[in-house]
C-alpha cells in the first residue's frame, strides 16, 4: 500500500504539487516584469504622441522666446558642468533607451560643476537658468550629445563654444529628462514619426517576449530521485561514485612484492596457455574464421557519446547538432537539471556553464545568472 500523508497524497501527488508551486511562482514573477515593462513602453508612446508645449507654458520664467517657440518641459533642478578635455561626442540621434539601467547618483571623473538653476526644454533649444546667467544650447547647433551610461550626466557640444558642457540631473529625473530632449531635437527635425516608429516596433518586440503558463506536472512524471535529497544531482553523483571508486581502488591497491619477483622472473606465457616451464612444440595456427556478413540492422539507442554528455532522455535532445528546440517537451525537467526560472525564458534551449538548462538561448541576458552560456541543446 502506498504511503501517504496526513492529507492522504503520496509522495508523487506532493512532488507534483511542490513542482507546480515553483513554476507558477516562477511565470508570475517574469509576467508581473513583462507587464511593467511593457505599461513603460506604452506610456513613452503615448507620451510622444502628445508631446507638444506653448508659449504659454514659460510664463513666469526669465526667459525671453522668440515668435514660433514654445516651452515643452521644465525640469526644476539642474547643475551645469563643464569638461575640460574630452573627445568628439557623437552627433545627436533618435534612439530610445527605456531599458536604461538604473543611474548612480555621482559626478563623473573630469566633470566640473560651474552653476545650479532650472533646465528648460523648448521647441528650438535647451536652456539653463542658473544663478550665474543662462547657457544655451540651439539644436541646429549641437554637433555632439551624449549621455553617460552610468551617470546621470548629459555632454553637449556646439559650433560656437569650444568647451564641452552639459548639465548633471537629479537621476531619478535623468530618463525623463533624455526621453523629452530626444522628442525636442526629433521635433525640430521634423522627425518625430521616426521615434513613434521606434516605439512601435520596440513595442511590438516586447509582445514576442510575453511568458508563456508553464505545463502542469502530473503525479506520474515524478521520478523515484526525488524521494532523495537532491535529487537527480544526488543520485548521479552517487553512481559516479559507485562506479569510480573500486576503478580507482583496483588501480592503486598495494603490490605483492614476492608475486612481482616470481612474474620478473618467468618468462612471458606461451600463446597456447601451458606453463613457460614446459617447452610445447610451436602450435599450430587457427584457421582463420570467416568475416562475418554484414547485414544492416536499425541503429540501436544512442549512446552517450552520441548524445555527446546529454542524460537520457525520451525526447532524444542532445549537445551534438541538429535543430534549436524553442518550445520543450513538459517532461524537459524530468530528465535534465533546468535553471529556476526555465519556464519563463523565451528563447532556445541552451546549456549554461554551471550545468543548468536555460529556455534563454539567443538573448543577451542568456544564462545571465549561471555563468553564461556552454552550448545548445539540440533535437
Amino acid at each position: 500500500m502506498a504511503r501517504t500523508d496526513s492529507t492522504g497524497s503520496t509522495w508523487r501527488y506532493r512532488w507534483a504539487h511542490r513542482q507546480n508551486e515553483r513554476r507558477h511562482r516562477t511565470f508570475r514573477s517574469a509576467d508581473s516584469a513583462w507587464r511593467r515593462r511593457d505599461d513603460d513602453l506604452r506610456r513613452l508612446r503615448a507620451r510622444a504622441a502628445d508631446f507638444q508645449g506653448s508659449p504659454a507654458a514659460g510664463s513666469g520664467l526669465p526667459l525671453e522666446l522668440a515668435p514660433d517657440e514654445a516651452v515643452l518641459w521644465v525640469l526644476p533642478a539642474a547643475q551645469l558642468v563643464e569638461v575640460r578635455h574630452t573627445a568628439v561626442l557623437p552627433a545627436p540621434d533618435l534612439t530610445v533607451h527605456p531599458e536604461a539601467t538604473p543611474l548612480r547618483p555621482r559626478r563623473p571623473d573630469g566633470v566640473r560643476v560651474t552653476d545650479a538653476g532650472m533646465a528648460v526644454i523648448t521647441s528650438r533649444r535647451l536652456v539653463l537658468l542658473g544663478g550665474r546667467g543662462r547657457r544655451d544650447w540651439a539644436y541646429g547647433k549641437m554637433t555632439g550629445l551624449a549621455h553617460d551610461p552610468a551617470a546621470p550626466v548629459t555632454l553637449i557640444q556646439v559650433l560656437d563654444r569650444r568647451r564641452t558642457s552639459g548639465l548633471l540631473l537629479p537621476a531619478d529625473a535623468a530618463a525623463d529628462f533624455r526621453f523629452m530632449l530626444t522628442l525636442a531635437f526629433a521635433d525640430a527635425i521634423e522627425q518625430r514619426g521616426a521615434v513613434l516608429a521606434q516605439l512601435d516596433e520596440l513595442i511590438a518586440e516586447h509582445a514576442q517576449l510575453k511568458p508563456f503558463r508553464p505545463a502542469v506536472a502530473t503525479p506520474g512524471q515524478a521520478r523515484i530521485s526525488a524521494l532523495v535529497p537532491g535529487g537527480r544531482r544526488t543520485v548521479a553523483v552517487a553512481a559516479a561514485v559507485a562506479l569510480l571508486v573500486p576503478a580507482a581502488l583496483i588501480e592503486s591497491g598495494p603490490s605483492d612484492p614476492a608475486g612481482e619477483r616470481a612474474a620478473a622472473a618467468t618468462p612471458a606465457s606461451s600463446p597456447s596457455g601451458v606453463p613457460a616451464l614446459i617447452h610445447p612444440a610451436a602450435p599450430t595456427p587457427a584457421p582463420a574464421k570467416p568475416k562475418p556478413k554484414r547485414t544492416t540492422t536499425p541503429s540501436p539507442t544512442p549512446s552517450a557519446e552520441q548524445r555527446c554528455g546529454a542524460p537520457a532522455n525520451p525526447m532524444g535532445y542532445d549537445y551534438c547538432g541538429g535543430n534549436r528546440i524553442r518550445k520543450p517537451a513538459a517532461e524537459t525537467c524530468d530528465h535534465f537539471d533546468c535553471a529556476q526560472e526555465f519556464w519563463a525564458g523565451r528563447g532556445y534551449l541552451v546549456q549554461c556553464r554551471d550545468g543548468a538548462l536555460s529556455l534563454t538561448g539567443g538573448r543577451r541576458d542568456a544564462c545571465a545568472e549561471h555563468r553564461g552560456v556552454r552550448r545548445t541543446v539540440w533535437t
